[in-house]
């Protein structure tokens, strides 16, 4: 007698689902167990597997080029890890199901955007301000085949697009942490027979969801939110359901040739990472909102240290569709905004010295970390504003990041280089 068909709902990725039929799962479970159908072994914390090639099978009949399925781990079957790997597999598993499209992970943000930029292959790319890295590798592209940058803010600008063209939007923006307009850019490149690529770092679910207004690249740097503790490069591409099952083997066949691959320690950090993920940047979000807030009530007061020092505060949540009943920005962001703002003081000095003076926040480049950082980006950002600091929120109680923010500005009030 015949062993019965296996139903590849239930032995699969969808086992999960399958199981909470009418429920959907919350973000923390998903983050815990999305990646459950890949385990194969009796270990509840996944092993790191540093190898970097796999046995192929030893029955002769059963060898296929360029395929090399185990039966006893057909969701874990790898041959070369410059194409997969069982750290990075179950990465993009989780990421899979947390942005609720398909993905693939790689070496750093910047090889993601520089992913998006090959296999798209446009003539011209429309991008606003946002991270230099972005504006650099498109550098790279015009020295290769003469790519042409336009300004997306410009409608003179987008209007030279033309079909196959890119839109690229980063929202929240680097460094400020101000929303751009979704809903508005996807009517534009339908216009224009364009892509829209998004860059959502400073946003990860459940802040924002690209893919409800028809994106068709969601671009993450995962050293960020992702990673969330500082330690690990990461790079993620998630692609529009209805288009990756037809891009997504050419998007490997690519990673692949260029090398750009996750390593194995990153995706083993990364999937430690997302365990928490949710709680992370739930509170993150929360701490940044109450200290913002506290900023923009201090700043308003006369007489105060903040008002002193502080010349603007950056963020979505003072943009003034923040504030509008039903605005794209209450409809893009609606469980609050993200946890990266920006601070200008009154001069170049204040900002270079203010970071010194703090006890709580690590002076330092990036972001997304469970420890609250604030750079003078001027380090980083040769072109920005070099009174601007860009503030990154941690775990850490907001009301002691208030208080340390105090202490500094009073001890700048101090210092006679700041005056």
């Amino acid at each position: 007698m015949s062993s019965p068909t296996k139903d590849p709902v239930l032995e699969g990725p969808k086992k999960l689902a399958a199981a909470f039929p009418n429920k959907e799962l919350s973000m923390s479970s998903l983050s815990i167990h999305a990646d459950d159908y890949i385990n194969n072994h009796q270990a509840v914390a996944p092993p790191m597997h540093v190898s970097t090639t796999f046995r192929y099978a030893e029955n002769p009949d059963d060898l296929r080029p360029w395929d090399n399925v185990n039966p006893n781990a057909p969701y874990d079957s790898h041959i070369y890890s410059r194409d997969s790997a069982p750290n990075s597999t179950r990465l993009e598993a989780i990421l899979t199901s947390l942005l609720g499209a398909p993905c693939l992970t790689y070496a750093s943000g910047l090889s993601a955007f520089h992913a998006i930029i090959c296999f798209l292959n446009p003539r011209r790319v429309a991008i606003g301000g946002g991270y230099h890295g972005c504006h650099g590798i498109l550098k790279l592209f015009k020295k290769l085949n003469g790519l042409e940058q336009l300004e997306l803010e410009n409608d003179d600008d987008l209007a030279k697009l033309q079909p196959g063209d890119i839109i690229h939007v980063e929202t929240p923006l680097n460094p400020t942490g101000e929303a751009r307009d979704l809903a508005y850019y996807r009517k534009k490149a339908d216009e224009l027979g364009c892509y829209l690529t998004v860059d959502a770092t400073f946003a990860p679910p459940p802040l924002q969801d690209p893919f409800q207004y028809g994106v068709d690249i969601v671009m993450h740097s995962g050293t960020k939110y992702f990673g969330g503790h500082s330690d690990m490069l990461c790079g993620v591409l998630a692609f529009r359901p209805d288009k990756a099952q037809e891009w997504m083997p050419t998007l490997r066949e690519e990673r692949l040739h260029v090398g750009s691959v996750l390593g194995s320690l990153e995706g083993w950090l990364g999937v430690r990472s997302l365990r928490t993920f949710e709680l992370r940047i739930k509170r993150q979000a929360e701490s940044a909102q109450k200290l913002v807030d506290w900023l923009v009530e201090e700043k308003a007061k006369e007489g105060s240290l903040v008002s002193e020092f502080v010349t603007k505060i950056q963020h979505a949540s003072q943009q003034p569709e923040a504030k509008e009943e039903g605005s794209w920005l209450r409809k893009q962001m609606p469980v609050g905004y993200g946890p990266v703002f920006s601070l200008y003081l009154k001069t170049e000095e204040q900002a270079k010295r203010f970071p010194s003076k703090l006890h709580l926040f690590h002076h330092c480049t990036s972001l997304g970390g469970v420890e609250s950082l604030i750079e003078w980006r001027a380090m980083s950002d040769l072109g920005i504003d070099k009174r601007l600091l860009r503030v990154s929120i941690g775990v850490e109680a907001w009301e002691d990041l208030r208080d340390d923010l105090i202490q500094g500005l009073e001890a700048l009030k101090k210092d006679p280089k700041a005056q």
